[in-house]
């Protein structure tokens, strides 16, 4: 990482998506980008590699079906056999259709949970975390770009931000 970060604040999400663009073009490292809310298209824009959640939903939701089928399996069929409405508990298999809704509810309830734990420990959010914000208004209306620099090229990176609509820069010195 660089010793020191240009903070550039812009006040629209089109203008930031047209900066981080003519930055990409330049070949400029662009660290990060805080926004108020999520602006579509902007992690590809920025060259982000694309994520792998929607597999690891995928496999918490097989989890979830696994379970259930397991827990009804047990409880309707080994442990507890009932005739409920005139219905045999001879087999899973006989039973299958009226364990459907459980089976749906239970795949979505371990999909959603698994998911919003795994996006917790991979974004390193947790109880009494530190706010990593480096500018308070990024939460209210503001944008910003955090780029990294050198002493060479401070001056046209400024520049190219500048011409792309940033508000207000910044040099901050990383310690």
């Amino acid at each position: 990482m660089a010793s020191k970060v240009l903070h550039a604040i812009f006040t629209d999400d089109d203008i930031l998506m047209h900066a981080v663009k003519a930055l990409r073009e330049k070949k400029y490292s662009i660290d990060e980008v805080f926004c108020p809310f999520p602006v579509h298209g902007l992690d590809k824009a920025m060259g982000l590699p694309g994520t792998r959640l929607a597999i690891t939903s995928f496999l918490y939701g097989l989890v979830g079906l696994a379970v259930s089928t397991w827990m009804m399996n047990f409880i309707m069929i080994e442990d507890w056999p009932q005739d409920i409405g005139g219905k045999p508990s001879f087999s899973y298999l006989q039973n299958m259709p009226a364990f459907v809704p459980i089976m749906f509810e239970m795949t979505v309830f371990f999909a959603a949970h698994l998911m919003v734990i795994t996006f917790y420990l991979r974004s390193k959010l947790w109880p009494f975390k530190k706010a990593e914000n480096p500018d308070v208004r990024t939460t209210d209306d503001k944008f910003l770009m955090e780029v990294s620099v050198n002493e060479n090229n401070v001056q046209a990176i400024a520049e190219v931000l500048y011409e792309n609509g940033a508000s207000e820069i910044k040099l901050i010195d990383n310690k």
